[in-house]
């Protein structure tokens, strides 16, 4: 909630118009959507399933070290794109339109604790709708995290730098934490309440089944290299949970990324919902095997425009997006990947500590903030 609106330029007239031409993009993408783009997806997770499965297969002689370190590598790039190309794009139902049941939002389950069904919730009908909208949207801060300076100041916030780094290290159980919106529901009350009790359960059930699967099965296989492959899947986790944890902070909270008061969307039109995705994202540059790792969310802004239409499509899709952002005098927010991570935690930190000088806010908007 910047003190100068970027987008007060904009008459509501060319907003609406902005909204069609973005329209016009997706309606074009989907339209030529065909058979290489499925061949792509269906090699994707062939080369994923086969990386992992020798990965595993070398970790069971981990007790010698360059096992140990092709082994744990292999698996932590096989975690990484069953996470961000294959899982998060498929559950977008980016993949929907080839109507195979075994690539399909409705039937696929990820290596992830946290159960698809209620990531689907949080994260597709949640916070793609409320992106960055303060009280709203729960991937933004996670809600551990004061985002915004015109947020009350309390010493715990001073904490929030070390917070965001354990959330990094144990990013999936954090995504479960707050897919369960577990702080709200700790109250006893809630804690009774049937409907948390049976997602706390499918939670549960699944964490119990990684589990099983990483630190029991696997490492039990490898005989006498149960103890090196134990290390190994932490790592590849450790790994797995860090990368994903440092593509979404940067897509989400660079300096230049603005976010928004819940009054601000009311009456949302399709044009002002475009607007609010392109100012409420930001994208990573890079090489195509950057963009691959990234689960082609280094493509944020795109995907937030349009976050069901196949990945391997954001690149060609950039180029019309960003020329509409120079057509609108927009500013799109990029850089490469060490520049977003440090602007990313520098943000972090900066909100951490209390305002120097506190902003002189209208009734109104006094209200509004005291009300979140």
């Amino acid at each position: 909630m910047t003190a100068i609106d970027p987008t007060a330029h904009l008459t509501a007239e060319q907003i609406e118009e902005l909204g069609r031409e973005l329209d016009a993009i997706r309606d074009e993408v989907i339209a030529s959507r065909g058979e290489k783009d499925a061949a792509y997806i269906r090699k994707v997770i062939s080369a994923q399933r086969k990386l992992e499965l020798v990965s595993r297969g070398v970790l069971l002689f981990s007790f010698f070290p360059p096992a140990w370190l092709i082994g744990t590598a292999g698996l932590s790039v096989a975690k990484i794109m069953d996470n961000m190309e294959i899982g998060h794009n498929v559950l977008h139902g980016q993949w929907d339109w080839m109507r195979d049941p075994k690539i399909h939002s409705t039937t696929w389950e990820w290596d992830h604790v946290s159960p698809s069904d209620q990531w689907k919730h949080s994260h597709n009908e949640l916070h793609h709708k409320y992106t960055n909208v303060i009280g709203k949207d729960n991937d933004l801060g996670y809600g551990i995290m004061r985002v915004d300076e015109d947020q009350r100041w309390h010493p715990v916030h001073l904490g929030q730098p070390l917070w965001n780094f354990i959330n990094a290290c144990f990013f999936e159980y954090g995504i479960a934490a707050y897919d369960l919106e577990l702080g709200r529901n700790l109250s006893k009350r809630r804690r009774k309440n049937p409907e948390f009790r049976a997602r706390a359960k499918a939670v549960g059930r699944k964490i119990r089944k990684q589990v099983l699967k990483d630190y029991v099965i696997h490492p039990l296989l490898s005989g006498p290299s149960f103890l090196t492959t134990l290390a190994a899947t932490f790592t590849a986790n450790l790994v797995r949970n860090i990368w994903s944890h440092s593509v979404i902070m940067c897509g989400h909270f660079p300096e230049g990324v603005q976010v928004f008061e819940r009054r601000s969307i009311k009456g949302e039109t399709r044009g002002q919902w475009y607007l609010r995705q392109m100012m409420g994202s930001a994208n990573i540059s890079g090489s195509k095997a950057m963009h691959f790792m990234t689960g082609n969310l280094s493509h944020q802004i795109e995907h937030h425009l349009f976050p069901d239409l196949p990945s391997n499509r954001y690149a060609e899709v950039a180029v019309k997006v960003r020329a509409l952002f120079e057509k609108y005098e927009l500013e799109y927010v990029t850089g490469p990947l060490p520049k977003q991570v440090f602007s990313a935690w520098r943000k972090v930190v900066r909100l951490s500590l209390p305002n120097k000088k506190p902003k002189v806010k209208t009734p109104d908007r006094e209200q509004e903030l005291v009300a979140a």
